[in-house]
């Protein structure tokens, strides 16, 4: 289908990758390959030039490429608009960064329309802002401030950035620390692209900490069961850190607040389901002062 291979093709032209375009479309590589290729053989068009590992836009690809993004926006358009017809029914997508803030949400906004249909998917901060503006979800809550003029924001909530650590590791003989303690141990991160990974970065260069080997593990949940297994330490929001006896929270000098906000397009913030999850957001919003 025509639809398929145009999307493939404007995947492919924004990530200039074939394997990151089969990740974001939810397909395999030989499929979007195939679809690339059956799109210019059908036409008899060259629409990238290829070299190397990454794909570059060859003149045709280029000036097809506003066109197919232009359709594609017509289409999620006209999806959205289906989904938010009628009295009853419908659906929501929702994006987060965590699950805390945004299931509270959920429920109370199931409570008034439990024929709506939810879906909440999980990913770090620059995946579910991506996913709001590529029109993959109707609303995305992350840690990250965007200053973005397409967009409106609420405040959802605070929440302290703390450490986590094994009742065992030296440093659970303590219940508040300063910065200059994490020297030289072993620091668990997320991936390049989750605000506590960029918040705890910037904090711990300002406060001159050189801390141990860095280990990236793509996952909160996996974070977490790497600290339960004493692999090592981990700055984490509060809400994050699960109640287990094997773990210690401790406190750290002049740790930030981890915000989280909820995004939502302005253009669809007067359709049904997203107006009225932002209504429930605004009703839970916390009380400033």
């Amino acid at each position: 289908m025509l639809s398929a291979e145009l999307k493939a093709f404007y995947m492919v032209a924004r990530l200039g990758s074939i394997t990151q375009a089969a990740k974001k479309l939810a397909l395999s590589q030989p499929t979007v390959t195939t679809q690339i290729r059956h799109l210019e053989s059908q036409y008899g068009v060259e629409l990238f030039y290829r070299g190397g590992r990454r794909l570059s836009l060859s003149d045709d690809g280029a000036r097809l490429l506003p066109m197919v993004k232009m359709l594609l926006q017509q289409e999620a358009d006209i999806e959205f608009f289906l989904r938010n017809t009628g009295q009853v029914q419908g659906s929501l997508r929702i994006a987060a960064t965590a699950p805390y803030y945004i299931l509270d949400l959920v429920k109370t906004f199931r409570e008034r329309l439990p024929q709506v249909e939810v879906s909440v998917e999980i990913g770090n901060s620059q995946q579910v802002l991506e996913a709001l503006e590529e029109y993959r979800v109707d609303v995305a809550a992350s840690s990250q401030l965007l200053e973005d003029p397409r967009l409106i924001r609420r405040v959802l909530g605070m929440d302290p950035l703390v450490l986590a650590v094994h009742r065992n590791h030296p440093l659970a003989a303590f219940d508040h620390i300063p910065l200059s303690a994490l020297n030289g141990h072993t620091l668990l991160m997320r991936e390049t692209g989750s605000t506590t990974r960029q918040l705890t970065e910037h904090m711990l260069k300002s406060a001159g900490v050189s801390f141990g080997p860095l280990l990236e593990i793509g996952s909160r949940e996996s974070i977490r069961e790497a600290v339960l297994r004493n692999i090592g330490i981990s700055i984490i929001a509060r809400q994050e850190v699960p109640h287990d006896p094997q773990l210690k929270v401790l406190t750290l000098e002049n740790a930030p607040l981890l915000p989280e906000y909820l995004y939502c397009l302005k253009e669809r913030k007067n359709a049904r389901l997203p107006a009225a999850f932002l209504g429930v957001a605004q009703e839970m919003a916390p009380i400033e002062g």
